[in-house]
């Protein structure tokens, strides 16, 4: 959530910013500015009230002193007037607040400077190309006939009993999500990040802490009786963990990953942009989160980019790393990298990890704050990123990695984690 302060002292640079992400915020900005300055003359009038009814509360004193019940019970009656106008004029500027607030959530995070202008996905900035070339067999397969015809993944099974999006992986197919994740685990705690085992399931504070609400209520599967949300990523319940904390400047940086099931009810479309792995409703994905200090956070960013890259090339996969333009970013992120890998067999890249730095939209939201060296508060900056959502990666894997014969190739640096070289 953007700043009060911010907005008033620099309400045409915010617009000018929104703008990048194709954001027209003028009357949402207006609206907050005419909010704030209710809620404020308001306070300046229950301040004056309030001093009039002390006042008065003392002129009482002396009357009743004096004797003079008469003008004692006269100011008696000015100061119960008083409160009661009071009364009004707080409720007025609650509603006014409440107003004002409901107005600052609307506004989407400020894209940072390097952002690039743009309104969709082919205006992404393509900023670095590696990994090997795939070599294929001739007339090579999707992986959804691959995973069909060595019995390692189920669709029609999920669909049977859950519904489309919620495949069963068998077998070896189930090892390799396995070794994923372990592998994933492993690297990210190699690199100082602290495991998390965090809960599936949040409350309404934890998605508003993190921007899934009120703006993606339609994306979270609701669990209606208990007022409850599936989480989308690890990243929502990982960095609750923050919310209304204040740390030293010495408790930075905080690393932390997690390994969740996701679970994501966006309808997608039909057609091969959607078979298979390619959009699921329930997935495996590992998150790293980072808490860092504004100074830092930039440096931090490209930390944890460098550090998915790593984890990109072992598993010997053709990538790219896109920094989104303004219409292509989320809601909450002042910029985003993206990487995508190559499947060879559906001629197309896939997105299997988005890189964010938020700066202090999720800290003000989460009321993530630490004490600088005066002892005065400040917010905090988040940073999260995927490392990596398992669907796509598998396919991927499965695609790239298929032989003349039908089998397929283990990658050297999952080997040890799935105990086989090839899944036959």
């Amino acid at each position: 959530m953007l700043t009060l302060k911010l907005l008033r002292e620099q309400p045409e640079f915010v617009i000018e910013r929104l703008a990048v992400k194709n954001f027209d915020a003028k009357e949402i900005v207006a609206t907050i500015l005419d909010e704030d300055r209710k809620r404020r003359d308001a306070q300046g009038e229950v301040d004056s009230l309030k001093a009039q009814q002390n006042a008065k509360a003392k002129e009482i004193g002396a009357f009743m002193k004096a004797g003079d019940k008469a003008s004692a019970e006269a100011a008696k009656a000015e100061v119960a007037a008083l409160k009661e106008r009071t009364k009004e004029i707080e409720e007025s500027m609650v509603q006014a607040e409440q107003r004002m607030n409901n107005a600052l959530v609307l506004l989407p995070n400020l894209p940072c400077s390097i952002v690039p202008n743009g309104k969709g996905a082919e205006d992404n900035l393509v900023v670095k190309m590696g990994g090997p070339e795939a070599k294929l067999p001739e007339n090579p397969k999707p992986h959804w006939e691959l995973a069909k015809s060595l019995d390692i993944i189920d669709f029609d099974l999920g669909v049977k009993i859950t519904g489309a999006g919620f495949p069963v992986y068998k077998g070896k197919g189930a090892r390799i999500q396995r070794a994923l994740i372990s592998y994933f685990l492993d690297m990210n705690t190699r690199a100082g990040y602290l495991e998390i085992q965090p809960p599936l399931m949040v409350n309404e504070a934890s998605g508003f802490g993190t921007g899934q609400l009120p703006d993606k209520e339609g994306q979270m599967y609701h669990v209606g009786l208990d007022n409850f949300y599936l989480i989308p990523t690890a990243e929502v319940p990982v960095t609750n963990l923050y919310r209304d904390v204040i740390l030293s400047k010495n408790d930075f940086p905080v690393k932390l990953t997690a390994y969740s099931q996701c679970f994501r009810r966006e309808a997608g479309s039909y057609g091969k942009d959607v078979r298979g792995l390619n959009r699921l409703h329930q997935f495996d994905k590992v998150e790293i989160v980072q808490l860092s200090l504004p100074e830092d956070s930039y440096t931090a960013l490209d930390g944890m980019v460098a550090h998915v890259e790593s984890i990109v090339k072992g598993l010997e996969l053709p990538y790219r790393i896109l920094r989104l333009c303004g219409g292509d970013m989320s809601f909450t992120s002042a910029i985003t990298y993206d990487f995508e890998v190559y499947s060879a067999a559906q001629g197309r890249w896939l997105e299997v990890s988005s890189v964010s730095n938020f700066e202090t939209y999720q800290a003000n939201r989460l009321k993530l704050r630490y004490k600088d060296e005066n002892g005065k508060t400040q917010l905090a900056h988040t940073l999260n990123g995927s490392s990596l959502a398992l669907p796509r990666i598998l396919a991927a894997l499965i695609e790239n990695n298929q032989t003349e014969d039908g089998r397929i190739r283990i990658p050297e640096a999952l080997r040890p984690y799935t105990g086989f070289d090839y899944i036959d």
